[in-house]
């Protein structure tokens, strides 16, 4: 997933849009679904209070971000997680990750050092 200073992608194919994909809770919630293993669309649009068409619409967008498979059978589609785009994005954040930690650690050393030490209540206070 190459992309430029402004996080668009680089080159003249635009790519896929992961970061748009994972912008919408049900499209997160849809992924955690199939973490769990491939479901055919019915299953998957039983889990929300959505039409199918709204699910299905959901679906394309994450076909398109090339973060799920769909294989036809019959006539069910059934979609299984494509995980390949999730581990470049995760490949991408892991600095701010380590940043976020780093910086986490320092704020809990300075509460620590500048805090009034705390001590046990006997019950006694009341």
């Amino acid at each position: 997933m190459a992309t430029s200073d402004r996080g668009a992608p680089t080159g003249t194919d635009p790519g896929p849009d992961v970061f748009g994909a994972l912008a919408n809770p049900v499209r997160r919630r849809i992924l955690e679904l199939l973490a769990d293993g491939p479901r055919n669309a019915g299953a998957i649009a039983g889990e929300f209070e959505l039409s199918r068409p709204a699910v299905s619409e959901h679906l394309a967008v994450l076909r398109r971000a090339e973060l799920v498979t769909e294989e036809v059978r019959g006539r069910e589609r059934h979609y299984a997680l494509a995980a390949g785009p999730l581990a470049e994005l995760d490949d991408w954040l892991r600095p701010f990750e380590r940043y976020w930690r780093h910086t986490l650690r320092g704020l809990r050393d300075h509460v620590e050092a500048t805090a009034p030490p705390i001590t046990p209540s006997t019950g006694d206070d009341q």
